[in-house]
């Protein structure tokens, strides 16, 4: 967790000094356990108590720089974790929180199986869009180009990279991206692959601009969005 925060506060002052608005992270920021279900409770810290998330909140208010961030916290029953993500803004407060709704379930035969819900609670709250200083918050590429056309909307994807556990029996593709409103990559990070190059440890941010402009152009242009007969317009 030591070694994480370090991570992320280089990353932070990294934004703060690229003149980024805000700075998205992964989930699982603190700590990602060897994959046992019992490890991952045991790490687990209350929000308001962990050295990890009180390090982001310093280094936010410090860098004046709003941070997205996932961690886990530990659940009443104490058998599991919840999977949150955390909104921090420029002054250091934890001013939302969303605890993952859809957990990361997978059974491929003849491949790997991963069952998040094993050890992490499910979320059961939908949660209002944040006001953020970049807009409202609320396969790999192809999803997320797919996600941003059709919702006309910037997609930003945070997403772990590399191996879990010394014996590198789990691994997460990476390639953090940036789309925009037609699908165009704007920016994107490396993935695992990119481990015997360069080395993951130390860290890589993404910028782009959000183009409000842009954005209603797209929206003017292609209008999917406008059937306000059948619901209201969001101001």
């Amino acid at each position: 967790m030591t070694h994480n925060l370090s991570q992320c506060t280089t990353l932070i002052q990294k934004a703060s000094a690229a003149g980024a608005k805000a700075l998205f992270l992964p989930e699982a920021s603190d700590y990602i356990a060897s994959g046992k279900a019992s490890e991952t409770v045991s790490l687990a810290k209350p929000v308001e108590t962990s050295e990890f998330v009180i390090g982001i909140q310093e280094q936010a208010k410090k860098q004046k720089l709003p941070v997205n961030v996932g961690v886990h916290e530990p659940t009443a029953s104490g058998g599991k974790v919840k999977n949150t993500l955390l909104w921090i803004d420029a002054e250091g407060q934890i001013t939302h929180r969303y605890q993952k709704l859809h957990l990361f379930d997978v059974e491929i035969k003849d491949g790997p199986i991963l069952k998040e819900s094993n050890g992490v609670e499910r979320g059961s709250r939908i949660e209002d869009p944040v006001d953020t200083p970049v807009g409202k918050v609320a396969h790999w590429e192809t999803l997320l180009r797919a996600r941003a056309i059709e919702t006309q909307s910037y997609v930003i994807a945070a997403a772990q990279v590399g191996c879990h556990n010394e014996e590198r029996t789990r691994r997460s593709y990476g390639h953090s991206m940036i789309v925009d409103p037609w699908g165009k990559v704007l920016a994107e990070l490396g993935g695992e692959e990119d481990e015997k190059g360069r080395g993951l440890d130390v860290g890589e941010i993404a910028l782009a601009e959000i183009d409000l402009e842009y954005l209603e152009k797209v929206r003017r242009e292609v209008p999917l969005l406008r059937r306000t007969d059948v619901y209201p317009e969001f101001a």
